[in-house]
Formats: C-alpha cells, sequence, structure tokens
C-alpha cells in the first residue's frame, strides 16, 4: 500500500501512537514508530512527536511509502501444506531448509518456495527477505510454521508470540537420561560471550543481554544411552531448546554446535521436530491447533536405539 491517508480525530487527548495502533491494525507498533520518526505523519502539513495529543475534528495525514521491490526469486519447491486460508497458511518446514535467504543461502529457502506458492499474498513487516515469515525454526529442525498472508495476519500472530500464548511443542532425541520424568528449565539467554554465534545460557546480567527463556520438558521414553523427550516453550529464544537441554547435560542428539564434538552423522543436525502447532485464528477468533508426525529421520533413529 502506498499514496496518503487521511484520518479525522473523533476522540480527544489521546496519544498520537497509541491513536494509530487502533487506526492501523496491520501495522505494527515498529513500523508506526518508523513513519511518526521519518516525518510521514503529520497535521496541517507539519510532522507530529509520536507524544503528541491530539484534538477532535483534527485531520491526520499519514503518508505511506512505496514497498521495496523483493529482491528473493520464487522457486519451484514443493511444500506440504497443512492448512491455509485467505490470511494464513501452516506448512511443515523439511530438515535441511534454511526459513529465509541470507549470506551463503540466497536459493532454495522456505520463502523461495512460498514465493511461488503465494506470490504476492504474503505479508510484508518483516522486510522484503522475510515476507510472511512471523516465527522461524532452524535449518536442520524439521516441523510447522505458521505464515501470515498480509499484515492484518502477521500482527495478531505476532502479538501472540509475543504473549507467549502459542502452543509449541516439539519432540527430541537427547544425550543420556533424564533424573525426572518431567521439569521446567527458567535460565535466561544470550549471545555467547565469546562465540558470536552461538547463543548461552548467561546467569550473570553482567556478561550480556539476556532474555528469560521458560523450557518445559516430558520424558516420552527412555533409550540405552539416550532419552525421547516431548518439550514445550514458553518463550521463543534463538535455538532455546538446544542450548537449555546441552546446559543440564542432556544436549539434543545430532546437535553439532551444542552436542558433543563426535557428532551422529547420519542425523544430519540435531534430532528435533517441531510437531505441534496452535493459536487463535487472527480473524475468526477460533483456537486452531495443528500436529505433524515425527518424519523418517527422527524414526529411523529410534529405530537404532534399544528401549529400557
Amino acid at each position: 500500500m502506498s499514496g496518503q491517508l487521511v484520518l479525522t480525530v473523533q476522540e480527544a487527548g489521546q496519544r498520537l501512537d497509541k491513536w494509530l495502533a487502533e487506526h492501523l491494525p496491520d501495522k505494527t507498533r515498529s513500523g508506526i514508530q518508523k513513519l511518526i520518526e521519518e516525518g510521514r505523519v503529520t497535521a496541517n502539513g507539519q510532522p507530529l512527536a509520536k507524544s503528541a495529543k491530539l484534538s477532535p475534528g483534527e485531520q491526520i495525514v499519514i503518508d505511506l511509502p512505496e514497498p521495496k521491490a523483493l529482491a528473493v526469486a520464487a522457486e519451484p519447491i514443493p511444500l506440504n501444506v497443512v492448512f491455509e486460508d485467505g490470511d494464513l497458511l501452516v506448512v511443515e518446514k523439511p530438515k535441511g531448509m534454511v526459513v529465509h535467504p541470507a549470506a551463503g543461502n540466497e536459493t532454495g529457502t522456505l520463502v523461495n518456495a512460498l514465493l511461488w506458492h503465494c506470490g504476492d499474498s504474503l505479508s510484508g513487516i518483516n522486510g522484503v527477505m522475510r515476507p510472511g515469515i512471523v516465527h522461524r525454526i532452524d535449518k536442520d529442525t524439521s516441523g510447522l510454521l505458521v505464515v501470515a498472508k498480509n499484515d492484518f495476519a502477521h500482527v495478531r500472530l505476532a502479538e501472540q508470540i509475543k504473549a507467549h500464548s502459542v502452543t509449541r511443542e516439539y519432540r527430541a532425541v537427547v544425550y543420556g537420561n533424564l533424573r525426572e520424568d518431567s521439569g521446567r528449565i527458567d535460565l535466561p539467554i544470550g549471545r555467547h560471550p565469546t562465540e558470536r554465534k552461538k547463543m548461552a545460557v548467561l546467569v550473570d546480567p553482567h556478561r550480556g543481554t539476556v532474555r528469560s527463556a521458560v523450557t518445559c520438558f516430558q520424558v516420552i521414553r527412555r533409550y540405552r544411552g539416550f532419552t525421547q523427550v516431548a518439550l514445550r516453550l514458553e518463550t521463543g529464544r534463538t535455538h532455546q531448546i538446544r542450548v537449555h537441554m546441552a546446559y543440564i547435560g542432556h544436549p539434543v542428539a545430532g546437535d553439532p554446535v551444542y552436542g558433543p564434538k563426535k557428532v551422529i552423522a547420519s542425523l544430519k543436525g540435531q534430532c528435533l521436530h517441531a510437531g505441534l502447532l496452535g493459536f487463535v485464528h487472527p480473524r475468526t477468533g477460533e483456537y486452531m491447533e495443528f500436529s505433524a508426525a515425527l518424519p523418517p529421520y527422527f524414526t529411523d533413529f529410534l529405530n537404532t536405539l534399544t528401549e529400557i
């Protein structure tokens, strides 16, 4: 969307940024903030500050910028679509697929596949390289993702993720046998202080920026040397499950970053699957839940283990 949008104030005394958030449901708060900072929100030809108090009858003019041309190519990559309607789709990402393009992975990503499948029907909130992407999972983690087809859906889904109200359950095989059948790991995560490509549990806040992170686990089955677990995320930090499980002494099997130096090569990455995803539909208000069966790489590995 581009051009000018003119809105007339009916209510008195509201702050501009809060008023815009109510009247522009397709925009995130950060997007609204950027419009204000760039001087694109005016009254009587004058740019307004975010804290400006509005008067009844005042006309607010919003200059909406032209959307940037997408520099990512659509590719005819097969997609496993679990659900789709006019607002969103739920897809099952295979192991080995990167979610969005980045240096060294410009093609073959989930975004390339989505552009072929959806065309222009993807939200633009996360920029030209991540159209429709509300959340992500690691390259070598398989499983379910919800993708937004428009900004309205994107904003509503992102709000649920921020409020930790989205149901996200994973299955994993981890090294060793956990002492408890279930538990809750509440340990903050931040960037590793010396290895910048890694995350780490940082209990000392002075070692870097940390964010709260909570993972709940439930033992599914015990094997000789390994345990199959179900893990529910209360937060969604980068590498959260992998970092938490490694920290308590039970790294995810096959994890080349947080696991033992001798990697289980046959797994080609961590044995981790996002098997359950639930959220409130942004338009209908209906709670929806989707599941994805364990993929062959996961079950094939389980078949090599001896149950105890």
